[in-house]
């Protein structure tokens, strides 16, 4: 047994012994599909994704809405600076 162990250290340890190594891949296609599946079916079929992307910007919109000076200067340099998304198609910060 000792030297079975041992014999399974080495092989672990040695580069040189690659032939030794079996290749793993796993294809989780199917899985990802399952998933992305049951996303939908528990969305359910009134789901409007036009609606959901409106009510988004809304709200988007709403957070921003009603600065003051100081509020809008500190905005618009994240913005500028790429920390916060600016308007248009998107909405992703730049970094």
């Amino acid at each position: 047994m000792g030297e079975f162990c041992q014999h399974i250290g080495s092989l672990a340890m040695n580069q040189d012994n690659a032939d030794a190594l079996t290749p793993f891949a796993l294809d989780l296609t199917l899985d990802e599909i399952r998933r992305r599946t049951e996303v939908v079916a528990a969305l359910g079929p009134d789901w409007d994704p036009v609606a959901a992307l409106r009510g988004e910007e809304e709200a988007y919109a709403l957070l921003y809405s009603g600065l003051d000076a100081e509020q809008q200067r500190t905005y618009d340099m994240l913005v500028a600076a790429g920390v916060l998304p600016g308007e248009g198609p998107g909405r992703a910060p730049s970094h």
